[in-house]
């Protein structure tokens, strides 16, 4: 017994002194809390500044630390689906995340869809969206739309982006006017492949159609490579499209340009007309193209995001997807772009007007 008590004693010694060794001498009693954590705090301070001469860095705010769900409502190979994983790919061979971007695509009712698969993810911090005009456009167009973009956390504004109008390269049609006289000799016939109803492609033709009185129909397709498949197959006749959707088909010689949807020739195109060349008096109509996060985005998350969108747009790889897909830089921060998407409806609402859509808001 005599033995065992001088063990424990001995043990409690040993206990003693390491405990006044990590304290440096300054107590021998257990302090309190935040005095423990100040104590400790300051000791990798000391450790921190006798390595370096300089005090760390220390990490503040939001960093992702799981994969970022990056949303998209259009199908495979529509524009935003091409921009999002160019941009996830961007992401990873530069290295701009920590973690991995995955795109998850929400195609249906021209972003309803998508926007109300984003409400529900209400105060997340690890998905974010790309928008584009639709949607603006798509609450403004449907009853049923309970989301619009001021529920939602608008991020940035990232690039517009011109858009091409283009047939099959062995179609009789040599220009947008040959398509337009075609049309209206035979009212109904023709067909072009596009998007949503509140899509670029389906608005700039019905402007076109009040213009020159000529009637076409419209056949909507969820993603980029289906409605391109429905021209090359001969089920449609004309598709109006992003450069990059047209890309390859371009290059190759699969596809022709008749005319662009600018409000002045892009420098890729230098002998292509704009429709307003062709003395067709209708708007310009840009295509925009951003970022969103849920409602209720924690302030450290929004600015961490508008910081890495910051980030991309000065790398190399995104520069060069810029230049290779024509889009034009149209960057906003947080700030200008909340503001944008307050006031951008409006206009939005007038052309819907001028293209003969009925609008709801």
């Amino acid at each position: 017994m005599e033995e065992k008590a001088r063990v424990h004693k001995e043990v409690g010694r040993v206990k003693e002194n390491m405990f006044r060794i990590a304290a440096h001498g300054a107590i021998t009693r257990r302090p309190a809390p935040g005095v423990r954590f100040m104590g400790v705090l300051a000791g990798i301070l000391t450790l921190t500044m006798a390595a370096t001469g300089s005090p760390p860095v220390v990490a503040q705010g939001f960093t992702p630390t799981r994969p970022i769900e990056f949303v998209v409502h259009t199908g495979p190979g529509g524009g935003n689906d091409l921009l999002a994983r160019a941009i996830s790919s961007i992401v990873e061979k530069e290295k701009l995340l920590p973690v991995r971007m995955q795109v998850t695509n929400k195609p249906g009712g021209g972003g309803i869809k998508a926007m109300a698969y984003m409400n529900e993810k209400k105060g997340e911090d690890h998905t974010i969206a790309l928008f584009a005009n639709t949607w603006f456009n798509g609450p403004l167009m449907s009853k049923e739309a309970r989301v619009t973009m001021n529920e939602l956390t608008p991020i940035v504004r990232l690039v517009t982006e011109p858009g091409v109008v283009v047939v099959k390269s062995d179609s009789p049609y040599k220009t947008l006017k040959d398509f337009i006289e075609d049309a209206k000799k035979r009212p109904g016939e023709l067909k072009q492949s596009g998007g949503s109803i509140g899509s670029r492609d389906n608005i700039v033709r019905n402007l076109l159609m009040l213009n020159t009185g000529a009637n076409w129909a419209f056949i909507s397709f969820p993603g980029g490579g289906e409605r391109l498949a429905a021209l090359l197959g001969g089920h449609v006749q004309v598709m109006f499209m992003d450069p990059q959707e047209a890309g390859d088909r371009l290059r190759d010689g699969t596809l022709r340009l008749i005319a662009q949807v600018a409000e002045k020739r892009i420098a890729a195109f230098p002998d292509l007309p704009t429709i307003q060349e062709f003395g067709y008096n209708i708007p310009n109509y840009v295509t925009l193209r951003g970022v969103v996060g849920p409602p209720e985005m924690p302030a450290e998350a929004l600015k961490f995001w508008e910081s890495f969108f910051m980030k991309l747009r000065n790398s190399p790889g995104w520069k060069k997807h810029l230049k290779d897909n024509l889009f034009e830089d149209g960057f906003m921060t947080t700030a200008e772009v909340q503001k944008f998407a307050k006031e951008h409806p409006a206009s939005v609402r007038d052309m819907l007007k001028a293209a003969g859509i009925k609008t709801y808001r």
